[in-house]
C-alpha cells in the first residue's frame, strides 16, 4: 500500500472510525502474510474472537500487541508507524462519548462510522430513515423499543435529533434514500406528526447534498428487499465501504468485497425501479395533502 494511502487512512479523527480502519489494514495484513486468526490470537495469547472483534473494529489493542502482529505479518516502517498512529487515535473520546451508555451496543460504532462517511446509501421499508425522522415521530418509535428508562430514551432522542442536524453540515456527507411507499403512508404517532414529518421530507429532498427516490407499490422489480439496509462509502481508498442491516436488538457490518458488490447491485436495481426525484417528491406531496384530508 503507497505512502499517500496510508496518509489518506488518518485524515479522519474520529476513533471509531480510526479502530475500523486500523482492524481493516490488520485484516489485509494477516491475509497477505497468509496467517489464520488462530496464529494471530497465539502470539498475543488471546482467543482469535479477540482478532475477530479487532479486525471488526469492535475492540482496541495495546500497542506492545499490536507490535507483536506487525512483526508476524512483516509489515514495518511507514506503514507499521501509521497502524500505530491509528491505535493511538482510537483510544481518544469521539463525538458520541456522552451518549455511548444509552445506544445499543451494536450501534455504538455504526453512529461513528455515519459521521466520517463521504456518501450515504439508505433503503428503507417501513418506517422513515433515523436520520430523516423529526421528533414527533421519533418519540413513539423509541417508546416502543426495548429501553425503557426515560433518561435513556431521552437521550436516544437527543442523539438522533443531533445526526439530523449534521444535515446542514457544510461537510455534510451526499446522502441518498430510496423509501418505499409504505415508509410514507404508515402511520406513526398522530396525523398532524405525519403531515409535518412528510413536509419535512419535502423539504429535505430539496438540498443540494440530499436525493431520496420513493419505490411505489407499483415498481415491477423482483430485486425488492424486505429488511433496510446501509451503504456507508468513505472518500479515501484505503478504507473498505461498509454495508450496515439491523434487526430489533442486533447489527451487522459487512466490508467483504463481495458483500458490498452484492449489496451495491441490489441498490443499483431498487434505485433503478424507483421513480426519480421530481417524481418521488410529487407523490410524497400527494400523500401529504391525503394525511391533511384524512385528518380534516
Amino acid at each position: 500500500m503507497g505512502q499517500l494511502a496510508w496518509e489518506e487512512m488518518m485524515v479522519a479523527t474520529n476513533p471509531t472510525v480510526q479502530r475500523r480502519r486500523l482492524g481493516i489494514a490488520l485484516r489485509r495484513a494477516r491475509e497477505a502474510a497468509s496467517k489464520t486468526r488462530e496464529e494471530a490470537a497465539g502470539e498475543i495469547d488471546a482467543a482469535p474472537s479477540k482478532i475477530t472483534r479487532i479486525e471488526q473494529g469492535q475492540s482496541g489493542l495495546r500497542l506492545t500487541d499490536l507490535g507483536i502482529l506487525l512483526n508476524l505479518y512483516g509489515v514495518s516502517g511507514p506503514e507499521a508507524e501509521s497502524m500505530k498512529e491509528m491505535a493511538r487515535a482510537g483510544r481518544q473520546r469521539g463525538r458520541w462519548s456522552a451518549y455511548r451508555e444509552s445506544l445499543p451496543t451494536w450501534f455504538r460504532q455504526y453512529i461513528d462510522l455515519e459521521s466520517d462517511a463521504s456518501e450515504i446509501r439508505w433503503y428503507q421499508t417501513e418506517i422513515m430513515p433515523g436520520i430523516l425522522q423529526i421528533e414527533s415521530y421519533i418519540r413513539p418509535i423509541m417508546a416502543a423499543g426495548p429501553r425503557t428508562d426515560p433518561d435513556e430514551l431521552e437521550r436516544q432522542v437527543q442523539v438522533r435529533l443531533q445526526r439530523q442536524s449534521s444535515l446542514d453540515e457544510s461537510n455534510a456527507a451526499d446522502l441518498n434514500f430510496i423509501l418505499s411507499e409504505s415508509a410514507l403512508r404508515r402511520t406513526v404517532g398522530s396525523t398532524a406528526t405525519m403531515r409535518d414529518q412528510l413536509a419535512f421530507l419535502i423539504e429535505v429532498s430539496k438540498r443540494s447534498n440530499v436525493t431520496l427516490q420513493v419505490l411505489p407499490f407499483s415498481a415491477e422489480t423482483y430485486a425488492i428487499s424486505s429488511f433496510p439496509f446501509i451503504i456507508l462509502r468513505f472518500n479515501d481508498d484505503a478504507t473498505s465501504d461498509t454495508i450496515y442491516t439491523e434487526d430489533y436488538r442486533d447489527a451487522v457490518y459487512l466490508d467483504r468485497p463481495d458483500d458490498v458488490k452484492a449489496y451495491s447491485r441490489l441498490w443499483g436495481e431498487l434505485q433503478a425501479a424507483a421513480l426519480g426525484a421530481v417524481e418521488s417528491r410529487r407523490l410524497i406531496a400527494k400523500i401529504a395533502d391525503q394525511v391533511k384530508e384524512s385528518g380534516s
